[in-house]
């Protein structure tokens, strides 16, 4: 139908989209909202329970969504809601628009949690005002409105103290330097490795593979990843995460080999490296001890390159650089018997003024960008390289 003129307005509960109960039943189900709204006077949205009630992977892609509206009020509350997992996307939404009020409330509480990017959002608005209350942390926001925007206790829970946690951060995930003392008790994360299992190629032979998001088609023919398919997602995401231009002072690159990634440690780091893992995976999910504490190049800031590996057909690790970064290596004792149960290996970056507000780190800490250091460990066969001491 045409959509209504621009001097009417309009009220509406999800509209041109399937019942909740449809919504529901559905498998990974994906719905598209492309210029909708769009140059509409005083339009009145309301989402409302949307993608709830055990959807499965739901998606919703909101493209020039209220683009050059005028006086518009948006409103999603408990979307996506008990949902598994799911992901949204937001790109130029609101853009250019005038006066116009967006309220996202409890908005994308999936059972496992999903995620939201916002590219270009109320970008060029005038007098907007945008909220975020009780949002998921797995969240980007690229492009974004500096203006009328606020973050009211984004996915946080009060523990009592008047401090707030993340209820999804995991605990220990990320914490403060102030940590690694001998003696100290701390939560030690799920480290462990839950990639499948997979192998380095020799280098001959990843030379000759193409890894460009120009050739696509090819790689996707060459690992037999069909249209729509889980794996031409694997394949794109990774891709597309290795050709990202670096952030501020990063320097990255993507290894396929074992002697790639030696290339890369030693290009940034020089000859005399040293190599460094968490020895196991003992205490995962338990308090442990901090016992011996050694602080490499002497607890000062050092150059170091950090491997994480990345989901792919083959053994695959994003290997990056970033600058003012403190690398410490502990014992970790049994919490009752002090025992030795493990030796791990953790990185404290210094400046996080580059970081999004919304990293788990500072929903996690209570912080902002610039304010704190951060540290996490390293986990199961991700590695780190440094100078040699």
């Amino acid at each position: 139908s045409a959509p209504p003129s621009k001097t009417t307005a309009r009220k509406e509960t999800a509209p041109r989209i399937p019942s909740r109960a449809t919504r529901a039943a559905g498998n990974v189900p994906l719905n598209e909202f492309k210029n909708y709204g769009e140059s509409v006077n005083a339009a009145n949205d309301s989402f409302a329970s949307y993608g709830g009630d055990g959807g499965n992977v739901p998606r919703n892609n909101f493209k020039s969504y209220g683009v050059s509206g005028n006086d518009a009020v948006d409103t999603f509350a408990n979307y996506r809601d008990k949902a598994n997992v799911g992901d949204d996307t937001f790109a130029s939404y609101a853009k250019g628009s005038n006066a116009g009020t967006v309220k996202f409330t409890n908005y994308g509480q999936s059972y496992n949690p999903g995620s939201e990017s916002y590219t270009g959002y109320g970008k060029g608005s005038e007098a907007h005002k945008i909220s975020f209350k009780t949002y998921t942390p797995n969240s980007t926001f690229k492009d974004y409105a500096k203006n009328g925007v606020a973050f009211s206790k984004y996915n946080v829970s009060s523990i009592g103290n008047g401090k707030f946690v993340n209820k999804w951060i995991e605990p220990g995930k990320f914490f403060r330097e102030s940590a690694f003392k001998e003696g100290t008790v701390i939560p030690m994360p799920d480290i462990k490795d839950k990639m499948p299992k997979r192998s380095f190629l020799p280098r001959s032979i990843v030379s000759k593979l193409p890894f460009s998001t120009s050739k696509l088609a090819e790689v996707k023919k060459i690992f037999h990843a069909r249209d729509n398919s889980s794996m031409e997602k694997i394949i794109s995401d990774a891709v597309t995460e290795c050709e990202r231009p670096p952030s501020v002072g990063e320097t990255k690159r993507c290894v396929g080999s074992a002697e790639d990634m030696i290339d890369f440690a030693t290009t940034v780091l020089g000859r005399s490296v040293v190599l460094r893992t968490t020895e196991s995976v003992a205490g995962s999910k338990q308090k442990v001890v901090i016992g011996k504490v050694n602080g490499i190049n002497s607890g000062k800031l050092t150059k170091a390159v950090s491997c994480h590996q990345s989901l792919y057909p083959y053994l695959l690790y994003y290997c990056h650089s970033v600058p003012k970064v403190r690398v410490y290596e502990a014992d970790l004792l049994e919490l009752n018997s002090k025992t030795k149960i493990n030796h791990g290996i953790a990185i404290c970056h210094v400046d996080t003024s580059s970081w999004s507000p919304t990293h788990g780190a500072f929903l996690a800490l209570g912080s902002k960008p610039g304010r704190i250091e951060v540290c996490h460990w390293i986990f199961e066969n991700d590695m780190n390289w440094a100078i040699a001491d």
